[in-house]
């Protein structure tokens, strides 16, 4: 049994990755900004500023975790390019906090925005960030590299899955929610992804944890589709009119940093090391409706 520190506790894949790990023999302590936003769970809950390095200091030799997972990262490409300094001490300084000061297996949860164009990509690839979110997590990747203590560094793409009360609705959860309504929407289909269910990404951590294995993996969907195609599939799951949504260009919605048209990640590694395999996008998308 290990005592397990999760960070970014409060967000999306915190919550998910916290209530999945409760159910394992180990002990969890989830962290996060604020009041615990997480469902019930068999898991202790410590707020936590971690930019702060004495309220770091202080957590680590409170909770004294033998494997940390951070998550917690300023995730939206537009505000880290607005705010650089914000971005940094929650992308760059949070880590090399954390990492600093303890001696634990350390897990970081990275970002297939590292890499530019001409994806998927595999681990070796060559990093080529398109905009600052991908750069400040290149950074940390490298703090995390350079430590002298055991670590892997996860990459996961466009995270989708069951949300529950409190938590901010996803893209598939706007799309249903627009088509139920009768309403139309418009979707790109000139950028290509690699959608990962959220279960997934839990499941290959815990294999990670298991096998203390180490370096970089890639715990991405197996699918590669646009963001129409992830529209029209999550119609077609649900039972909705697929007549709803217009294929557009990223044309139509321009955006202040540029983004991937073609990214995604390959996931040969973890399949091979760590027995990784991830359901179809629209079994993924049924699995988060139920």
């Amino acid at each position: 049994m290990s005592k397990i520190l999760i960070t970014g506790a409060n967000g999306f894949l915190g919550q998910h990755l916290t209530i999945a790990l409760s159910k394992t023999e180990n002990e969890v302590v989830a962290t996060s900004r604020g009041a615990c936003r997480l469902p019930e769970g068999k898991y202790q809950y410590r707020s936590a500023e971690l930019t702060n390095k004495t309220e770091v200091e202080q957590l680590i030799n409170e909770v004294n975790p033998d494997i940390i997972i951070h998550t917690a990262a300023l995730s939206k490409p537009d505000e880290c390019n607005i705010n650089r300094e914000l971005c940094l001490n929650e992308n760059v300084e949070a880590t090399r906090n954390l990492i600093t000061h303890s001696k634990a297996f350390f897990i970081y949860v990275s970002t297939d925005f590292i890499f530019g164009e001409d994806g998927p990509h595999a681990e070796t690839a060559l990093p080529a960030p398109l905009n600052f979110y991908g750069e400040s997590k290149l950074m940390a990747e490298k703090v995390v590299e350079e430590t002298n203590k055991p670590y892997a560094i996860v990459r996961p793409v466009f995270i989708y899955g069951k949300v529950w009360p409190g938590m901010r609705p996803g893209f598939l959860h706007w799309v249903k929610s627009n088509l139920e309504a009768g309403k139309r929407i418009k979707v790109v289909s000139d950028q290509q992804r690699t959608p990962t269910y959220v279960n997934d990404i839990c499941k290959g951590i815990v294999s990670i944890i298991n096998m203390k294995a180490t370096g970089a993996f890639h715990l991405a969907g197996k699918d590669i589709l646009s963001p129409y195609q992830m529209a029209v599939t999550t119609a077609e799951v649900l039972g909705l009119d697929t007549s709803l949504i217009e294929n557009v260009t990223s044309e139509t919605f321009p955006e202040p940093v540029k983004r991937a048209k073609r990214s995604g990640l390959l996931i040969e590694r973890a399949r091979t090391i760590l027995g990784y395999e991830p359901v179809s996008f629209a079994e993924g998308v049924k699995a988060s409706f139920e």
